[in-house]
């Protein structure tokens, strides 16, 4: 005898088949048990929150009062669909990590995945064309074969239009623009997660990349981060990340919505462990803060002066992290930097072996700008640090607390002012005459 799962599923399926998606009322009896029968009415759904909403109140009726998706019979009606926006090396394998999933778990997420690409040309070929055809990012993540459900797509809005999740993964300087081309051309009922590494920074302040996304496009934004390295992942060694989503009330719709469960179901896989917190604030200061300790740790590299004042950089680099958390934003929690993968794990992760390291490096053992390091070493994709040194330090400075983030300083100016690297520890603690 089937269970109830198959039976939902096998009916899932016909429906496809008939290319039945959304007529008005479908009535499907199913027989839950050898004592009852219930109804479950399919009707067009317009935001995550009715979908889930119904989904619960139909098919589980004691699932009325729960917060969150762990029962497979409250699996949305209409899967979930989602966008990886942009195709960089994370943001191919974000989008593999999620593609493997959706073709996993069909009651929940539609099976293909759009991933806005910018479009170029690799040997004269169309890179979207590469990657629908051969399913590789030849350029971004040369020998990875990407899943077949992930569709590269051109066009911004195409790709995003009537998406119910997005994943934003592009270098952060891009997001103006990105947002700009996206306004009024999405779904307000859109959630998103932001991949992103960086601040938004104005006369009025700094503000999160995620809460930038947010106000800009009316969608409530979530963060992850952690100690992922793009091609390991990519190669499936296994590794852990944090992802952090914590809705506001007046974000909800009626019943439920995108909940902890969901994102876990999202991302999580047996290489790509996934933690599910509350705290966007400490995972997006964590995230975009260690791009600077990072480039400060690749200067003593390229100096050669050991682990030993790696070490010391590093913990300079989380105080200082945690300082600005703590004076800049109320409702961090300070144990996020100490607990989860998106603190002091990626942190360490970054300065040995990502590409701002890499840069710090090179900008020592050559003597030459970061400009010169990026462009050799990171095949036209971004060095995250510089941007983010750059930002940090005017906000800092306009705000009169740039004597209180001695590393910080010290590595705005050895990018940006040619600062000599080998004073940078006196920089961190003048020596006494």
């Amino acid at each position: 005898m089937l269970s109830t799962k198959e039976r939902i599923s096998i009916c899932h399926s016909l429906l496809s088949k008939l290319s039945i998606r959304y007529s008005s009322t479908i009535t499907t009896n199913l027989n839950l048990n050898s004592k009852k029968i219930l109804s479950i009415n399919k009707k067009k759904m317009v935001s995550p929150a009715e979908r889930l909403s119904t989904i619960a109140s139909t098919i589980s009726p004691k699932a009325k009062d729960s917060t969150n998706l762990s029962n497979p019979d409250d699996y949305p009606e209409n899967p979930f669909k989602v966008t990886v926006i942009g195709s960089g090396n994370w943001g191919s394998t974000i989008a593999k990590v999620i593609a493997e999933n959706t073709v996993e778990r069909p009651l929940q997420f539609q099976r293909n995945v759009k991933m806005w690409v910018f479009e170029e040309l690799i040997n004269g070929e169309k890179l979207t064309n590469i990657i629908n055809e051969k399913h590789e990012n030849v350029k971004y993540l040369p020998g990875i074969k990407l899943p077949v459900n992930v569709i590269a797509v051109p066009d911004l809005v195409e790709a995003c239009h009537d998406a119910d999740l997005l994943v934003f993964n592009i270098p952060h300087q891009f997001l103006p623009k990105i947002i700009s081309q996206l306004k009024g051309k999405i779904n307000p009922n859109t959630r998103a997660i932001s991949c992103l590494k960086g601040f938004e920074v104005s006369p009025n302040g700094c503000k999160l990349l995620s809460s930038y996304i947010t106000e800009e496009l009316g969608v409530y934004c979530g963060a992850l981060s952690g100690a992922n390295l793009a091609p390991e992942v990519a190669q499936c060694k296994w590794s852990e990340t944090t992802v952090a989503y914590n809705i506001p009330n007046d974000f909800r719709g009626k019943g439920k919505d995108i909940d902890h469960q969901i994102l876990k179901s999202l991302f999580h896989r047996p290489y790509f462990h996934v933690r599910v917190i509350s705290d966007v604030v400490g995972v997006s200061i964590a995230g975009a803060l260690k791009n600077i300790v990072a480039m400060a740790a690749g200067f003593v590299e390229g100096l050669g002066w050991g682990d030993n004042a790696k070490a010391a950089v590093m913990r300079i680099g989380l105080c200082e992290t945690i300082q600005f958390a703590q004076y800049f934003f109320n409702d961090v929690n300070s144990q996020t930097f100490t607990n989860e993968s998106a603190g002091v794990a990626d942190l360490i992760t970054t300065c040995f072996g990502g590409r701002n390291v890499r840069v710090g490096k090179y900008m020592a053992q050559h003597k030459v700008s970061a400009e010169e390091a990026e462009a050799k070493l990171l095949n036209g994709q971004s060095c995250q640090g510089m941007h983010t040194c750059k930002e940090v330090y005017e906000f800092l400075t306009n705000m009169g607390k740039i004597n209180d983030f001695p590393l910080f300083d010290v590595t705005y100016r050895i990018i940006y002012e040619n600062f000599p690297i080998e004073k940078l520890p006196e920089e961190l603690e003048p020596v006494e005459d």
